[in-house]
């Protein structure tokens, strides 16, 4: 019973002096964020900038005073981390850009070919107005398709080009920023139009798994 009761208030001290820190809501939303705020902690939202903290003075003479790292070799796995980084940035990037363009624009536009030849053929049997009430919604997947391909395509480009321009600054920690606030904001507004253009793309043409093929059995 002593034991228990004096792990029991170990814990219970560790409890109290954590209290600070500790978070049991969502720690990716808005409302840890200005929770973070309030009691003044560092809320650092990116990798670059988390990695930043490795290499302050505080960190660096907290490592050294302990014989653990010394500055030079703690600044040397920083480097590291930040190359890391930007390489798997780099790499998901390419992925993207070579998916979207030899995969998902000809997919789409193959599928949109195929509604324009139905729609070609409509308007051959139907009378005008028929033709306009029939039709609609194939002329409006036409227009989407249109769309959602053209900023893709667009999207899938520019950042192919600030990735170009972030390989060419002269240091880790510039390029590992660049990618993460030039480059990787891409990727979601790219797979929000693709995701889009999945929903819409017969299954028969689209090229990669769709997300319920990959939770259910077809």
């Amino acid at each position: 019973v002593e034991k228990d009761e004096a792990i029991f208030q170990v814990l219970k001290n560790y409890i109290i002096e954590s209290k600070r820190i500790r978070f049991e809501g969502n720690g990716y939303g808005e409302e840890w964020k200005k929770e973070a705020k309030k009691r003044g902690l560092n809320n650092i939202p990116t990798t670059p900038g988390a990695l930043d903290a490795m290499v302050s003075k505080k960190t660096l003479d907290m490592f050294e005073s302990q014989g653990i790292l010394n500055h030079r070799e703690q600044e040397a796995r920083y480097e590291i981390s930040l190359e890391t980084y930007t390489k798997k940035i780099q790499i998901e990037s390419r992925i993207i850009a070579d998916m979207v363009n030899n995969q998902i624009i000809p997919a789409a536009l193959n599928y949109q070919n195929s509604l324009v030849d139905t729609t070609r053929g409509l308007k051959e049997i139907m009378s005008a107005e028929e033709f306009k009430t029939v039709a609609k919604t194939q002329l409006e997947l036409i227009k989407e398709i249109s769309e959602r391909v053209t900023l893709i395509k667009t999207e899938a480009f520019e950042m192919t080009e600030e990735r170009k321009q972030a390989n060419t600054l002269d240091s880790g920690k510039k390029q590992a920023h660049a990618y993460c606030d030039k480059v990787k904001p891409y990727f979601e507004s790219i797979r929000y139009n693709v995701d889009k253009l999945e929903a819409i793309v017969d299954d028969a043409m689209w090229p990669l798994p769709k997300y319920r093929e990959m939770l259910y059995l077809r």
